[in-house]
């Protein structure tokens, strides 16, 4: 009804459960400034650092926004393989199949997500050029192509 075209699955992650470090290669514009290759690093589900190759001040201007936007707020597959190259327009990019996005901030709260945020931006991540997405310890991704 109001996400064209098609093709991920989303949720709300529990707000303090990512761990670890995550590269975005999929260039994302925030307020007209370009970021690519955005690297954040998240404990108990808040960005303690952030970097960018290229727009890193846009970065961190979206997450010092308020406390809300060093959160996630949206985990998304992209599962939509008529979409092969990303096109600058976040609702296309975001579905491509075999990308994984995560958007910083506001959650949806349909999906369960509880964290409150003026931002909610996406950023992805491209599993086709070599990747992998576990859940629970397996591996249900590689390559962007499910294995399960």
């Amino acid at each position: 009804r109001r996400n064209m075209p098609s093709g991920e699955v989303f949720t709300g992650p529990h707000e303090d459960s990512a761990e670890g470090i995550v590269t975005f290669t999929v260039p994302a514009e925030y307020q007209g400034q370009m970021v690519r290759g955005a690297r954040l690093e998240f404990r108990a589900g808040q960005v303690v650092t952030a970097s960018a190759d290229e727009g890193e001040s846009a970065l961190h201007a979206a997450l010092n926004t308020d406390p809300g936007a060093r959160r996630l707020g949206e985990l998304g597959i992209g599962t939509n393989t008529g979409i092969q190259v990303p096109t600058g327009n976040i609702l296309f990019d975001e579905k491509i199949g075999g990308t994984v996005h995560l958007a910083i901030g506001k959650s949806y709260p349909e999906t369960g997500g509880v964290n409150t945020s003026a931002v909610h931006w996406d950023l992805i991540t491209d599993l086709r050029q070599g990747g992998r997405l576990s859940l629970d310890g397996e591996v249900v991704q590689e390559d962007g192509v499910f294995l399960i």
